[in-house]
């Protein structure tokens, strides 16, 4: 059998083609960045587009958009990559970690009203693993409170919530182009706004703050955050393909869950009747019946030739994030458990079935079922 990896993107003949044209004719313009953009805030019922370098580039916008700066508060879940909390030390201003949802691994609603002060100045809430967090309570909190909610869909590519796709949310959404992602354009990320005022502050910070009338000349200090024609030739291409991607990451979901449906006391990714899954990875939290951590299962598979990722770390447990002592396993216990007993296991595109079934096998191995 051949080696089983993690991740991966899935390239055709139509991804190289674009790339070809792009690079016969057009370095001198942003054809493919704007065709991108116009379709992908389409397809999300948005007005706007902005494409982005990466996404983290992409939240650090809508964070210097909405004008956020050193003394505000950002509430941000716990459990999450670094690329969704970073942006909010570049403005220095403070993230303040909440606890997620047991049942969907998403910012809780509850924590997040805990966590609200007068230096609150925005929330963002994280798609984890294509899972979608209770939006109707969030949506509730930000206009009660008149605090902005960005939604960091950057892992939900194709998720939906009754019908509404995952970066619809909020003032703002971003995705994720990262390699490993369900679309990729190699790296890259872009926002999506529906506010005139908004889109327009975003698009002038997003190229160094410069006149679009006089050459040359910089009116503030900004980021360059343009992506370039290429990445945008990559995500316009891929992107032509986005319900075949997705639809192929759902078969791991399914496949995953139907041969580990027989074990007692484990989650997988959220399903329900509102919820459609991306499923950008399939992870899995083991229940606290198994006694096993997760660097525990993670070692134990290695040994039997299967990866593994660890489920996200709470940001607080981490060197980078300790200084700003805005969260604990005490104050944030959900998501110091699920963390340590959480994994997430191969998803690359050329994932066949007799693999899934010796990634499975493997857990029950481990597991002794």
């Amino acid at each position: 059998m051949h080696e089983i990896k993690m991740a991966g993107p899935w390239i055709t003949a139509l991804e190289k083609d674009t790339v070809a044209q792009m690079m016969n004719s057009g370095w001198d313009s942003y054809e493919y960045v704007e065709k991108f953009e116009s379709e992908f805030a389409a397809w999300h019922s948005r007005k706007y587009a902005l494409m982005t370098p990466c996404c983290t580039h992409a939240i650090h916008l809508i964070l210097l958009a909405l004008g956020i700066k050193q003394g505000d508060e950002v509430i941000v879940p716990e459990c999450t990559w670094t690329g969704s909390v970073a942006p909010v030390t570049y403005c220095n201003a403070t993230p303040v970690f909440a606890d997620i949802d047991e049942s969907n691994w998403c910012l809780s609603t509850v924590s997040v009203e805990k966590n609200i002060t007068s230096k609150t100045k925005a929330i963002i809430v994280v798609d984890l693993y294509g899972n979608m967090p209770d939006m109707e309570g969030l949506i509730a909190l930000s206009e009660k409170y008149q605090i902005p909610l960005i939604e960091d869909a950057a892992e939900a590519l194709g998720s939906q919530l009754n019908n509404i796709r995952a970066g619809k949310f909020g003032i703002a959404g971003v995705h994720s182009f990262h390699r490993t992602k369900t679309m990729t354009s190699g790296e890259g990320g872009c926002l999506l706004i529906d506010d005139d005022k908004l889109f327009e502050r975003a698009k002038f910070l997003r190229d160094h703050g410069r006149s679009s009338t006089i050459p040359y000349y910089t009116i503030e200090v900004a980021p360059k955050y343009m992506p370039s024609n290429l990445q945008g030739a990559i995500a316009w291409a891929q992107f032509q393909r986005v319900e075949e991607l997705v639809n192929r990451k759902r078969h791991f979901l399914h496949a995953y869950k139907e041969r580990l449906s027989n074990i007692d006391d484990l989650q997988l990714n959220l399903e329900s009747e509102a919820v459609y899954n991306g499923a950008w990875a399939t992870s899995l939290v083991f229940g606290p019946s198994h006694g096993i951590s997760k660097a525990g299962i993670i070692d134990e598979l290695a040994k039997l030739d299967v990866p593994a990722r660890p489920f996200f770390y709470p940001l607080s447990s981490l060197p980078a994030y300790k200084p700003f002592g805005t969260g604990s396993d005490l104050k944030n216990p959900a998501a110091y458990d699920i963390s340590s007993r959480g994994i997430t296991l191969a998803g690359h595109y050329d994932l066949t079935d007799e693999q899934i079934d010796t990634i499975c096998n493997s857990i029950c191995k481990v597991l002794d079922k």
